[in-house]
């Protein structure tokens, strides 16, 4: 899962989404992928947002972009579907969003978030013990784990305060 470190902070390594996305293009050739412009603007605009984005909201988005008119929904999804399978970006099933991973670097991984009610931010929680004692306790019942979402919600320190 990357470096070993207290991920707390939700801007915690995609405080500027440019070299958010320069670091995944060096990712991306490290792992012989091709990071298409279309890939790349979604990829800076999901790091760019701040907090969660939905699907729609980046077609808004890129449709709005230099040159982008035509985009449809399929060339959005598709370029998703590219960075949620190489671990480039999180999908929040509770709200149907997305958000860039904190470990560009890393391979596709499990962590549970801590997503706000009231601002809407989602913090990536890496901790490995949690992610580990989910899947010991599913195999324990002869589960066969293949993907884990755990998604808190509730209130962040600054809304609660």
């Amino acid at each position: 899962m990357g470096n070993a470190h207290a991920c707390t902070d939700p801007h915690h390594h995609v405080h500027d989404a440019a070299a958010f996305v320069a670091a995944v293009e060096r990712a991306c050739h490290e792992r012989g992928l091709r990071l298409t412009d279309i890939r790349a603007r979604v990829l800076g605009l999901v790091a760019g947002a701040g907090k969660p984005i939905k699907a729609y909201d980046l077609l808004d988005k890129v449709r709005d972009g230099e040159g982008a008119g035509a985009a449809a929904p399929p060339t959005v999804y598709r370029a998703l579907d590219f960075l949620l399978a190489n671990g480039f970006i999180h999908k929040l099933e509770s709200v149907n969003a997305f958000v860039a991973c904190h470990h560009p670097n890393a391979a596709q991984h499990s962590v549970p978030f801590l997503i706000c009610d009231r601002c809407h931010s989602a913090t990536e929680l890496e901790d490995a013990g949690i992610v580990g004692t989910l899947d010991a306790a599913a195999r324990a019942l002869g589960f066969a784990p293949q993907a884990q979402t755990l998604e808190v919600h509730g209130l962040c320190a600054r809304c609660a305060g």
